[in-house]
């Protein structure tokens, strides 16, 4: 039977994070600082990695699209929240939604493959050091990134399709309880059948989560049993440590996504989304070039380098 009730949707009202003026000035100052600190901080490790030929790695590599995928997965959602700080109607268009659900959608699930990859990049390097450029070669580094990026957006599509085009909405104008266009939000609102949505959602999200978990699992167990058969203490440290910031990332990444999406909805609320969201939207970009370049001598070289050339330069 077709709902009566149902109308073309225009446009979305978002809840935001907070309705009080005075605490929206306030995360707009805080929020903006951080923002131009994801893109200072992630442009800055694209530079170095592009400018200095030593780190032209297979790791390194990786490093500059995780960087990068962290600047449009964040930009996807902070720029709209941005505005409705300040804004009085924080309404959103069903295109812009739309775009903002297969952005975020879309290099979410690329940085998840991206990560699995860099996983797959360490066990070869520290359990087959003697064949890693072999087989971490050119070709096979970009067919790597491009699978990443084909399957993120490949999610993106399925997602946004889905929750455009099967979803029903009651009125003309809807009212999202988040500071987003999230799938989940947008299921929560249907007027209609959402079983569907549901299943499709939890299969694919589920599917890549768990899939890309599962490759990095495994890369790490075969790391460890390699390490444990290393019999000198400074390569063991030597070889963890090429592993530390990659685990530290994996874990900050992963455990808010599968805690996010992998829940039944119906232990959702919507305060605790709110938080769990910003966490990752806004600051696990923040912190992946800092755990990455601070635990990497490599980077941090590469960075006094640069930062000397260019204090040089200007005072000649």
């Amino acid at each position: 039977m077709v709902n009566k009730n149902k109308t073309t949707v225009e446009e979305f009202i978002l809840a935001g994070l907070s309705n009080n003026p005075q605490i929206n000035i306030c995360l707009f100052v805080l929020f903006f600082i951080i923002y131009i600190l994801i893109l200072v901080e992630n442009s800055a490790l694209i530079a170095v990695i592009s400018y200095d030929t030593q780190l032209f790695t297979p790791m390194y590599i990786f490093l500059r699209q995780l960087s990068l995928i962290d600047i449009f997965y964040s930009s996807s959602v902070t720029i709209k929240m941005l505005s409705d700080f300040v804004s009085e109607k924080k309404s959103v268009s069903i295109i812009g939604c739309g775009l903002q659900m297969f952005t975020f959608a879309g290099f979410g699930a690329s940085e998840c493959f991206l990560l699995a990859s860099m996983s797959y990049d360490r066990y070869i390097a520290i359990c087959h050091p003697l064949t890693y450029l072999k087989t971490m070669n050119k070709q096979t580094l970009w067919i790597l990134i491009l699978v990443s990026y084909l399957g993120g957006m490949l999610n993106g599509i399925i997602q946004t399709c889905f929750s455009f085009f099967h979803l029903d909405f009651c009125g003309s104008r809807q009212y999202i309880e988040h500071f987003y266009c999230d799938v989940i939000a947008l299921i929560e609102i249907s007027c209609g059948d959402t079983r569907l949505n549901e299943i499709i959602l939890f299969t694919l999200v589920g599917f890549i989560e768990l899939s890309s978990l599962l490759v990095i699992l495994v890369s790490y167990i075969c790391i460890i049993s390699t390490m444990l058969g290393i019999h000198s203490s400074k390569d063991c440290i030597k070889a963890f440590s090429t592993c530390a910031s990659h685990l530290t990332v994996v874990a900050l990444f992963y455990g808010t996504i599968i805690f996010m999406y992998l829940r039944p909805l119906s232990a959702y609320t919507p305060e605790q989304d709110k938080v769990i969201s910003v966490f990752y939207t806004v600051i696990i970009p923040f912190l992946n070039p800092l755990i990455y370049s601070l635990r990497n001598r490599d980077v941090k070289n590469s960075l006094k380098m640069v930062f000397a050339r260019a204090k040089l330069k200007y005072s000649t």
